[in-house]
């Protein structure tokens, strides 16, 4: 595998000139490419109206089912393009009918919104959750779930794939291993894992994936994403429909579309999609292998630096932790470190107790800084990085 062209990479990123950005779990700086896609399709509504934009780029919109299908290794007719990652997964999941008794399987590292949606449903339903207990390395346990598969009444398993904090990557393969044999249908949340390695539905095992643009892929914010497996569609009724999703074909009748756009509705944001697309096709010109290769080399290189600055604990999970990096240091705000590292023009972010509450409490934290880098950081930015920090730290005894 040659080695990535990272001074070009940078090139098409302008902003690593301004900032040194470690906040890419958040949302990456763009790529040249899905900017000017963006604006050249602004610029077209502008001259000559948004509806008729949308029918002149009809192919660049079309462009963004191929890309991304391509990206998951799925069809056309399985993927759907909604607002965010969020309403991608809430399409999905209150789309499963739920009963009393019914139980909805999740790890402990599951995201607060989609936890709220669970605790919602539940409320309404009468289903339950179980959380699935934890490897000692913070990785869900994949024989516990088994257990609790061979039980009556397992709705759903709902998983994190790459949590918003500690750096951990679930075993997302063996769950969905777990789940096909069972018979229970996984709705994987790829949120974080999109862009930064490689994703493949059938090897994944998932029947769901909801994930956004604007983080490891680097496309537009207020984008996103959902795979529905093709013989899944039909079983999943959303909970909402609009004259996109479904056709008023009688008086008293709902005909919902075939195919996994029944997940959408009619108004969306025609240049942010146009990006999506670009921004799929980009991180696959690149290739995904490479991609993690080189993230899980720099943020190990990372963790090495910040081990090494004193007050500072990195408290990453898993045995092969991923691009994103969480620490704290004895005696300081994680807040006022952002804003420290801010004023050094140095993007970070601070991951709390409400995204991440179950994992965050058994850990007895409140708060971390987030550091998570991508394939166009430099080494010598992450040395800089932890020389930043230590004069932080410094500074303040």
């Amino acid at each position: 595998m040659a080695p990535l062209d990272v001074a070009a990479l940078r090139r098409d990123t302008p902003g690593c000139e301004r900032v040194l950005h470690f906040n890419n779990a958040g949302s990456s700086l763009p790529p040249g490419p899905v900017v000017e896609a963006q604006l050249a399709h602004l610029r077209l509504e502008a001259e000559i109206g948004g509806y008729e934009a949308a029918d002149r780029a009809s192919e660049r919109v079309d462009n963004a089912y191929t890309a991304v299908a391509a990206l998951l290794g799925a069809s056309r007719d399985e993927i759907a393009v909604v607002e965010n990652a969020t309403r991608a997964f809430d399409m999905a999941f209150y789309a499963f009918a739920l009963r009393a008794g019914d139980r909805i399987l999740c790890s402990r590292a599951e995201y607060a919104s989609n936890y709220l949606a669970l605790l919602q449903a539940t409320r309404r339903s009468g289903a339950v959750i179980e959380v699935v207990p934890s490897e000692t390395d913070g990785r869900v346990s994949v024989s516990a779930l088994r257990e609790s598969l061979a039980r009556e009444r397992a709705r759903l398993v709902v998983l994190t794939h790459v949590p918003t904090n500690g750096g951990l990557v679930n075993p997302a393969r063996e769950v969905g291993r777990a789940c096909r044999e069972s018979g229970v249908p996984l709705l994987l949340d790829a949120c974080q894992s999109a862009g930064q390695m490689p994703l493949d539905v059938a090897e994944l095992g998932c029947d769901v994936l909801s994930a956004t643009a604007r983080k490891f892929l680097r496309g537009p914010r207020g984008v996103g994403f959902l795979y529905v497996r093709r013989g899944l569609v039909s079983e999943l009724e959303p909970p909402f429909a609009d004259l996109h999703a479904a056709l008023w074909a009688e008086n008293d009748r709902i005909e919902w579309r075939a195919d996994a756009r029944r997940f959408e509705n009619w108004e969306s944001n025609i240049a942010a999609k146009i990006g999506l697309g670009v921004a799929a096709d980009y991180a696959r010109s690149i290739g995904l292998q490479a991609i993690q290769e080189r993230v899980t080399a720099l943020a190990a290189r990372l963790r090495d630096g910040l081990g090494r600055v004193p007050g500072v604990s990195v408290l990453d999970l898993g045995p092969s932790p991923c691009a994103i990096v969480t620490f704290d240091v004895a005696g300081r705000s994680p807040v006022e470190l952002k804003a420290a590292l801010g004023e050094r023009c140095v993007n970070v972010s601070v991951t709390t107790r409400s995204s991440t509450r179950l994992d965050m409490e058994a850990r007895g934290l409140e708060s971390l800084v987030r550091a998570s880098v991508h394939y166009y950081n430099l080494e010598s930015e992450v040395d800089r990085f932890c020389e930043e920090l230590a004069g932080i730290v410094r500074s303040n005894r």
